[in-house]
């Protein structure tokens, strides 16, 4: 079986500084130095307090900064480190019941915060920092996992600070975000953590492991590595979901589509009812489950005494979990719509290259004729400008311009040129 890293595509350097954290903090275990953890550990590379046989050198800290773009795999080397903290025998050797659990989800002391909204607020982290702060019922670490931390609120960013500033006896923070700018983390979170770098995994990593793990036939996975852009989730629902294909068909088909200012809008809505249909197909079953459970919690389709009024007084709990449920789907549809704008990117990208007979492979294959068409169409240039149009979309988006208004403006961007 392999080991929980097995999964962290093109990273090995990050893989070897996480393996050696994980083994000076099991030695800290073992030397019978667990409530003065914190210092420990948090000491970094340069710290002088390590106990006998604990190397400050290996890096482990008591807070950790997972960096890089969308499907290097933040959250899986976190939850891969996270296990190994919890190995019985420090590696992450994939086998034991710690590395078992942390990977399934299901390990007591390995909480993951994974927001289902646009950003996660003061109340969760406050609660979240407050169990955190509790004995490890295995006796080796607390792990909080924050998946997406550049969406934390300022307030919520301010409760982890406090507890970053101040960890509790061997509880360790891993954060997921973009990057180390103040726009995605705060200065003063940043400073307490160690950073992680990842890359974006080369397209051969990438068909290989969906090779290997997953089946794939071999020219199917290199062919979803490469229009995934490295992104190893998105290759995957490539090389397995016809309906992942005819949706990125579609948006590889909107450079023919625009003809005019007319063909522009209609090709802006088709995008956004895209990326709402995927985002509702995506969280309708979720959505359908929570409010069942929640009724039946409340007492729904009782007969007792009492069961009529405890369902009229449970509206506002029923208001609560459609307001999470909607914030849920908006955000849903936001990463449908954005991995639309990554795929339309790499077309402008591979005329880009075309244009300038760049020696690189293109990232879609099968549109590069088309690619080369636009290429011999609008020149460097021209081809530029389109893709710069894209990302400014992405950019707006990302700054809460309404989607519709964003693609609109981008799809009259591409059709002038």
């Amino acid at each position: 079986m392999p080991d929980v890293f097995a999964d962290l595509v093109g990273q090995d350097e990050a893989v070897d500084e996480l393996r050696r954290a994980a083994a000076a903090a099991a030695v800290v275990l073992r030397a019978g130095a667990a409530d003065r953890a914190p210092a420990l550990i948090a000491a970094g590379p340069t710290g002088s307090a390590a106990p006998d046989g604990v190397d400050p050198s290996a890096g482990m800290t008591h807070a950790w900064i997972f960096t890089g773009p969308p499907g290097s795999g933040r959250s899986v080397a976190a939850r891969a480190f996270a296990a190994a903290l919890q190995c019985v025998h420090g590696t992450g050797c994939g086998e034991c019941p710690g590395c078992h659990t942390t990977m399934g989800g299901t390990h007591a002391d390995v909480r993951m915060v994974v927001p289902e909204g646009l950003s996660i607020g003061v109340g969760e982290m406050r609660a979240l920092v407050l169990r955190a702060a509790s004995t490890p019922s295995g006796g080796r670490w607390q792990v909080v996992v924050i998946e997406d931390a550049d969406r934390l609120t300022e307030a919520a960013g301010n409760a982890l600070l406090k507890a970053i500033e101040e960890p509790p006896p061997r509880t360790v923070f891993l954060l997921c975000a973009p990057s180390t700018h103040p726009d995605d983390v705060s200065v003063t979170i940043r400073s307490r953590c160690r950073v992680v770098p990842l890359r974006q995994p080369p397209a051969t990593a990438v068909a290989e492991v969906l090779v290997r793990r997953d089946g794939v036939a071999p020219d199917v996975a290199q062919w979803a590595a490469a229009a995934a852009q490295g992104h190893v989730g998105r290759a995957r629902r490539l090389a397995r979901d016809p309906e992942a294909r005819k949706r990125r068909e579609a948006v590889l088909a909107v450079p023919r589509r625009l003809t005019g200012v007319g063909a522009a809008f209609d090709a802006a809505s088709a995008l956004i009812e895209a990326a709402e249909a995927e985002a509702e197909a995506s969280v309708a079953e979720a959505d359908t489950a929570e409010r069942a459970a929640l009724e039946t919690a409340l007492g729904a389709g009782g007969t007792g005494r009492g069961a009529a009024g405890a369902i009229r007084g449970a509206a506002g709990q029923l208001k609560e979990l459609e307001k999470r449920q909607k914030s849920r789907a908006t955000r849903a549809q936001r990463d449908a719509l954005d991995r639309a704008l990554v795929d339309l990117a790499g077309f402008y990208r591979d005329a880009l290259t075309m244009a300038l007979r760049a020696p690189v492979a293109p990232v879609h294959t099968d549109t590069a004729a088309l690619a080369g068409a636009g290429a011999q169409k609008w020149d460097a240039e021209g081809s530029l400008r389109r893709l710069e149009a894209v990302l400014a979309c992405r950019a707006a988006i990302e700054a809460n311009v309404k989607p519709r208004i964003a693609v609109e403006a981008m799809m009259l961007a591409l059709w002038k040129g």
